[in-house]
């Protein structure tokens, strides 16, 4: 038997579907089974932690699908015109903490946008279509911009490989910081690997490989020692200039309104021109949004805003919460064109779009 709770998921679910295709959305589906491999690839094995796996014996590993913009993006890549906008609801699965009192499963609406001519417009477009859907449950507005962190790391006057390094995690807060200080100067290596090099720079690396025994796993000994030259490289380097760390530093701690980031971060790329190009789209984006009606000077804006969620957002990201309930988000959203060029064999399209969470729509209206 389905309980209430179920089906009054599922009306809610019904609405907001309704709602984006009347906005001019193609309602599309996607399979509750997707194939490992593609997130594996694009996430790391970090998924396992979050995602129900299961193996076929044709298909081979499969997980039950964590969202669902990743096969929407696979859908849009392989068959899609641009400008395209789709619509979707369904169930998703995600893994949570023991302690958690989250839902394991749940249901998402979407709305997803793939236009090229103009981000900015797209933003707001999905920005305001979320905030009209939601303005009567009275939430709390939350927006970011992971392109201007991303921006500061690749104006960074180091090494490829450790600003490569850094991108790789800006979605993993700890590990980034632990990065930035290493990079930085600010904290030493890990002792293993100083004492590595220590060996290696003694005896050599091919004799330290010979000595160490037979080569187990998939690392062969030329890839063992392409490794520990690029960890000599590394320690070699000079480290991260002070006040490009502290640009960095000033960037994860901002906090405000969107106009008072913007005048921030202006200050900020006097010293690191770097930051302009996303700056400027910061600004477009606020000028799309008052266009739409928008109070857009006076949103929230956190610079760090989202880097905790899937890693596919690389530029704009917004949310939508409970107002302090300690509940998951109603609704959160964003930019991926990166996902788009990853998945796109060679081809990419600007896109950006969110999802609705049913269930906390209708906790937040109680």
């Amino acid at each position: 038997m389905v309980s209430a709770a179920r089906l009054a998921e599922r009306a809610e679910a019904e609405r907001l579907l309704a709602v984006f295709t009347a906005a001019g959305a193609v309602q599309v589906e996607a399979d509750l089974l997707q194939p490992a491999g593609t997130l594996l690839d694009l996430y790391g094995e970090d998924i396992r932690a979050r995602a129900y796996t299961t193996r076929d014996p044709v298909r081979g590993e499969m997980m039950l699908r964590p969202d669902f913009t990743v096969p929407v993006v696979q859908m849009h890549m392989a068959e899609g015109a641009e400008p395209a906008r789709y619509a979707y609801a369904g169930p998703v699965f995600r893994m949570q903490e023991e302690e958690s009192d989250r839902a394991c499963e749940y249901m998402q609406v979407g709305y997803e946008v793939f236009d090229g001519a103009d981000p900015a417009a797209a933003d707001a477009e999905v920005f305001a279509l979320f905030a009209e859907t939601l303005a009567p449950l009275g939430l709390t507005a939350s927006t970011g911009d992971i392109g201007v962190l991303t921006a500061a790391v690749a104006g960074l006057s180091t090494t490829a490989r450790r600003k490569a390094a850094l991108m790789r995690h800006i979605w993993r807060p700890r590990r980034f910081r632990a990065l930035l200080d290493r990079f930085g100067g600010r904290s030493a290596p890990p002792a293993t690997r100083t004492a590595l090099l220590a060996a290696a720079e003694e005896v050599g690396a091919e004799a330290l490989i010979a000595a160490a025994g037979p080569v187990i796993g998939l690392r062969g000994s030329e890839e063992i020692a392409a490794r520990i030259e690029a960890l000599r490289a590394d320690a070699a380097e000079p480290p991260v200039p002070e006040a490009e760390r502290d640009v960095i530093e000033r960037i994860l701690a901002l906090r405000g309104t969107m106009d008072e980031a913007l005048r921030a971060l202006e200050t900020l790329a006097a010293g690191m021109p770097a930051l302009t190009p996303a700056l400027d789209r910061l600004a477009a984006r606020r000028d799309a949004l008052a266009a739409r009606g928008v109070a857009a000077g006076a949103l929230g804006f956190e610079a760090s805003y989202g880097r905790t969620a899937l890693e596919y957002y690389d530029g704009f990201v917004f949310g939508f919460g409970g107002n302090g309930t300690g509940r998951a988000p109603v609704a959160t959203g964003g930019r991926y064109d990166a996902l788009t060029r990853v998945l796109g064999q060679g081809r990419e399209i600007q896109a950006v779009g969110g999802v609705i969470r049913p269930a906390e729509v209708l906790e937040a209206g109680r």
